[in-house]
């Protein structure tokens, strides 16, 4: 299966209450969670490995991934509290504010990871899992030990604000794209890890040089494009449809993406190394299918297969 590693958090997303006022309602979410989510609802087989608390919202979190038949055997539990997100729509773009000091999902250790994953044949990695320490060292080594026979990919999520140590998380993340076989990056992504004027074609071939086979770059409404480390490239437009909002938006593009290069049988080192850019724009069109189904509904509600 595909055990996606990092954050699952409660989203608390603003409502009108019955006075009048506003509230806060909680959905269940985080960039590693709702991809986790996406990839069950497709019928992908998938686990989630993430750090999760005892209190109501841990148990909420676990409800939620039962219902979408994500396995949960590498989920680790503590009563450390859940890690919450206070999100603020505004013309359908999320910003967010983080309560996350002592969470059961930041404080994982090395030492927590589990040391045997016989049914794993993919890891994914991502988010301000591997912004926030000591879980992103955790998860660090946890794919400097697994990541060798298995298919890797990562979608780093930047969200400067979370970074305490700008040369810490560089060389962290610099040490993760190195092992991963696919590394999807919005253009802002991109930007930021490679900085400077330089153009999004000039910078791509940057991050294949350090290892990848594939890498993706989503600019939005201008679609999304991939790059192999033959030099060859393709895109895939976004499907128009009416945004409610952008809420999991890019974590269920990426569960497209995966969900086709399983279902094809291209989700492994070698046969990533020997993908098409036919085989390559099938994935992108099914992450670019599914991510439209979850604009056009409120939060992160990714579709089942039923609804493609």
């Amino acid at each position: 299966m595909i055990l996606c590693c990092g954050e699952a958090l409660i989203d608390m997303i603003a409502a009108p209450t019955v006075s009048g006022g506003e509230g806060f309602v909680p959905h269940s979410g985080g960039a590693i969670f709702n991809t986790a989510i996406a990839l069950g609802r497709l019928g992908a087989p998938v686990g989630l490995l993430a750090g999760l608390s005892s209190d109501m919202f841990g148990e909420q979190l676990e409800d939620s991934l039962q219902t979408s038949h994500v396995d949960t055997s590498h989920v680790i539990r503590s009563d450390r509290p859940t890690t919450l997100a206070f999100v603020q729509l505004k013309d359908g773009h999320a910003t967010y504010s983080f309560m996350d000091e002592n969470s059961a999902g930041r404080m994982l250790m090395p030492e927590d990871m589990p040391g045997h994953l016989p049914a794993v044949s993919a890891l994914y990695f991502g988010g301000i899992s591997l912004a926030c320490e000591p879980c992103a060292d955790a998860f660090a080594a946890f794919l400097d030990r697994h990541g060798g026979d298995r298919a890797v990919m990562i979608d780093p999520n930047i969200r400067p604000d979370f970074i305490k140590d700008q040369t810490r998380y560089r060389t962290r993340l610099n040490r993760m794209i190195a092992q991963a076989d696919i590394v999807k990056v919005s253009d802002e992504d991109l930007d930021w890890i490679v900085p400077g004027p330089k153009t999004i074609a000039e910078k791509v071939p940057l991050l294949l040089q350090s290892g990848p086979a594939l890498v993706i770059v989503t600019q939005g409404s201008d679609g999304a494009s991939g790059y192999l480390a033959d030099g060859s490239e393709t895109s895939t437009p976004v499907q128009r449809v009416q945004v409610v909002d952008t809420v999991g938006a890019g974590d269920t593009f990426n569960a497209g993406v995966l969900a086709e290069l399983e279902r094809a049988g291209h989700l492994t080192k070698s046969n990533l190394r020997a993908l098409s850019t036919e085989n390559l724009r099938a994935a992108l069109a099914k992450g670019a299918e599914v991510a439209a189904i979850t604009v056009s509904r409120a939060g992160a509600n990714p579709p089942w297969a039923h609804e493609l």
